[in-house]
């Protein structure tokens, strides 16, 4: 009796034992773990300083921020040339530097040019009202399609975008009066215009163009800008 007792006794710390050890191992796990995620914090943030300082003195650089009255312009130079499919191809040059101002763009909607430091919410983001188009190149510059549409469209296309939207990253949608047609599918300097929801066109723009190799910023993120 008394040797199963001391036998129980025994299992029983060896157990606690077992347990202290596990328990010391993950806590010197999650030291290591803070340790290297605080060096790469630090890191991050001299790097990030090192590049900010580097991007203030570059007068040079495309994606400089220009604050508010000293740009109004697009940047932007060249005119639309349209392929045997109907997709318009900007030819010519479209600026990429940052801008606190609006921009007076030489399309609309925007396929390019001077843009908005934010870029505007684009991971399948649908929006009911009028967005910026300073926020929305900015996101066509990180590989977004962007589709708009007028009051002449008919609501079951805009249903049926704005479905598609939801479901595709690197995607957005809003209203827009000033487009020569009710619907329109915007990337990067380039553009389409759509009969319907269902025209061939919708799905083929949007499988050559959503983070396509127009893309200045493939990879870029979709999330984290604003939404509205």
């Amino acid at each position: 009796m008394g040797s199963a007792k001391n036998s129980s006794s025994a299992a029983r710390k060896a157990r606690i034992e077992e347990l202290r050890r596990v328990e010391r191992a993950r806590e010197r796990r999650n030291r290591a773990l803070t340790i290297a995620a605080s060096a790469v914090v630090v890191g991050g943030l001299v790097v990030g300083g090192v590049v900010l300082v580097n991007s203030q003195s570059d007068d040079s650089g495309k994606n400089n921020t220009v604050s508010s009255g000293d740009a109004k312009g697009s940047g932007d130079s060249g005119h639309f040339t349209t392929g045997k499919d109907g997709v318009k191809t900007w030819s010519g040059k479209l600026a990429r530097t940052h801008v606190t101002t609006r921009v007076s763009y030489p399309m609309h909607p925007p396929v390019g040019g001077n843009h908005n430091p934010v870029w505007l919410n684009c991971n399948g983001d649908v929006y009911t009202k009028p967005v910026q188009d300073e926020n929305a190149v900015h996101a066509l510059e990180h590989g977004a399609v962007w589709v708009t549409y007028t009051d002449k469209a008919q609501k079951a296309d805009v249903d049926a975008l704005a479905a598609k939207v939801k479901k595709t990253p690197y995607s957005l949608m809003s209203p827009y009066q000033n487009q020569d047609a009710p619907l329109v599918l915007s990337a990067w300097g380039h553009q389409v215009t759509v009969k319907s929801a269902s025209d061939p066109e919708v799905d083929k723009f949007f499988a050559t163009y959503v983070q396509g190799a127009q893309t200045p910023e493939p990879g870029a993120s979709c999330t984290g800008g604003i939404m509205k």
